[in-house]
């Protein structure tokens, strides 16, 4: 007997990727129930599951609790966990279906996971909602969050819609937290070359299935890959717009076990830089890096010979640091205590045209 090649069997392993579209039924006036043509749903939530059995009741439940009125599913793809997910899942089928939310459920059984690339792909690829409300497993969703994110996504048929998160542990990742809430509207597309990674971050993503389509599919690379941030940038690429509700909309959960910890700091900066080149300063003449410090060099190092060409001096604004000749990171609220903020407005430059944030 000849072994299998690792992608068939992989293929073999997924359980039916993709299911025939429900069809939805109606009463006549005589209460009889026909069937109608296939139809989609409105909105499909889209969760990849890996080894969340101990979140996945309060994820769940939060689901049930959604008091939008449009047509709901639930798109669960289980990628090789190891615990009891997918039998949590099944547990909850009678409960969602009662609230009107069909459920969809399917994964592999290969000796790894894929990625949260993969996972999301399969998910999306197995649900037929003309949006995608995108929910991880450790996550809380808020009741009304579907109903506003679908609002809005409706008014920005090609944007990534997101909204404002309470951070449980309470105080966990407080200056990113906090960063994620006050972005303004504009700075949600003049600040995307920050080191945060997506200004609208991938646990509230809000997106119409066709401008998926449109960006194309997640990175499938596994862990280690920022599949958030490459299909972010792209989104920008194809000219998507960016929007957030400014209402708190989902409990963000941080823990030791989440994903994100698998993407190594140097893979983001590099994406962050070729980014920054290609929307920036390819279309500057020169510039200035303004920090004198080891994050300033940093960054020189890292651009091209043509943009390194283009730097025309280090600023800084921290007197003793100059002097220094080295720089050390200090814990503040701002970076600069606001006298960089200052500098920028006494010389009325303006963000996302005259100067970017990058760090």
């Amino acid at each position: 007997m000849s072994s299998e090649d690792p992608e068939q069997r992989d293929r073999m392993s997924e359980v039916d990727m993709n299911p025939p579209k429900r069809l939805r039924t109606a009463e006549s006036h005589t209460g009889t129930e026909l069937e109608v043509e296939k139809s989609t749903v409105d909105v499909s939530i889209i969760m990849p599951v890996y080894n969340a059995s101990c979140w996945l009741d309060e994820c769940l439940q939060a689901i049930v609790d959604q008091d939008f009125t449009g047509s709901m599913e639930l798109s669960v793809f289980d990628d090789a966990s190891t615990d009891d997910s997918r039998k949590v899942v099944e547990g909850w089928r009678e409960k969602l279906e009662a609230r009107l939310i069909s459920v969809v459920v399917s994964g592999h059984c290969s000796p790894k996971p894929r990625g949260v690339g993969f996972a999301k792909n399969k998910a999306i690829s197995q649900s037929c909602g003309q949006y995608l409300c995108f929910q991880d497993a450790d996550d809380i969703m808020l009741p009304q969050r579907i109903r506003l994110q679908y609002d809005a996504c409706v008014l920005h048929q090609n944007s990534l819609i997101g909204c404002r998160v309470q951070r449980v542990p309470e105080g966990s990742t407080e200056r990113y937290t906090r960063w994620i809430n006050t972005l303004s509207q504009h700075q949600l597309i003049t600040q995307v070359y920050t080191s945060h990674g997506p200004t609208v971050i991938m646990p509230t993503w809000f997106c119409s299935r066709k401008w998926y389509l449109k960006v194309g599919l997640f990175d499938e690379g596994g862990k280690g890959v920022p599949e958030d941030l490459l299909f972010f940038y792209q989104s920008l690429r194809q000219g998507g717009g960016l929007s957030r509700v400014d209402e708190c909309l989902l409990v963000y959960r941080y823990h030791e076990k989440a994903t994100t910890h698998s993407v190594t700091e140097e893979t983001i900066w590099k994406l962050r830089v070729d980014f920054l080149q290609e929307r920036v300063l390819s279309q500057w003449e020169n510039f200035t890096i303004w920090n004198a410090g080891k994050q300033g060099r940093k960054l020189y190092r890292c651009l091209s010979p043509i943009n390194q060409k283009k730097v025309k001096a280090f600023c800084d604004v921290d007197e003793n640091k100059i002097q220094k000749g080295f720089y050390t990171y200090e814990e503040s609220k701002d970076m600069t205590g606001g006298i960089l903020e200052e500098n920028l407005n006494s010389l009325q430059l303006k963000e996302g045209i005259d100067f970017c944030h990058f760090n």
